[in-house]
């Protein structure tokens, strides 16, 4: 029989953060031309804006150690420049 184990706070943290760097794969895709290559413009900043906002949300969270959030920071930036 299947049981389901909770995940600890160090998974849980593990998780909010590859989905975090999810979100920046998808920001650094659009921008760089490689994903949503037929899309229309519109479709792409909303993409991106959601993702965004995403990283911003997870970044106010209090519960980070260690994590590295360069590559966050640096996705929010491009990515409100790329919204405009």
């Amino acid at each position: 029989m299947w049981k389901f184990v909770e995940p600890t706070e160090e998974q849980k943290i593990e998780q909010h953060y590859n989905a975090m760097l999810d979100s920046v794969m998808v920001i650094s895709a659009i921008i760089n031309g490689s994903e949503m290559t037929e899309a229309d413009q519109e479709d792409k900043i909303d993409a991106v804006d959601r993702n965004v906002r995403h990283l911003q949300i997870m970044l106010e969270r209090d519960f980070w150690t260690t994590e590295d959030m360069t590559p966050v920071n640096a996705a929010v930036a491009a990515g409100t420049a790329y919204i405009g």
